[in-house]
């Protein structure tokens, strides 16, 4: 299983790739979730998480971002490559990774279908 694993590559560190994402206002969401994405021109997937604090205290946010990096460590081979991708949870209590591994997979490929259409007019 050496293949799902979450490298320090596959991370959106920096500011500016944060706001790169979001100023290519390129999304997708659901009731669970909002994925804003950009092309990288990697070989691979970068993921960077945005867990606000209307969510709970620390130990509620760090819960949800374990479970996105586990949706995304699950179903990266699912997921398209060439992506930077950033999540955001809407609602804390109805998210489970159940449910985030059946969202994250359709919303990146709808970010990507986007994308690929270009930029907006």
């Amino acid at each position: 299983m050496s293949g799902l694993r979450f490298r320090p590559a596959q991370r959106l560190r920096h500011a500016a790739d944060f706001r790169r994402v979001y100023d290519r206002r390129c999304s997708a969401s659901d009731a669970a979730l909002i994925v804003y994405g950009l092309e990288n021109g990697l070989p691979h997937t970068r993921l960077g998480l945005s867990v606000g604090r209307k969510h709970g205290g620390a130990v509620t946010r760090n819960r949800l971002k374990r479970l996105m990096r586990e949706a995304f460590r699950l179903s990266q081979r699912e997921l398209p490559a060439g992506i930077d991708l950033i999540l955001i949870p809407r609602d804390a209590v109805a998210i489970s990774l159940e449910r985030l591994l059946n969202s994250l997979p359709t919303l990146v490929r709808n970010v990507e279908r986007k994308l690929r259409r270009g930029p907006k007019a």
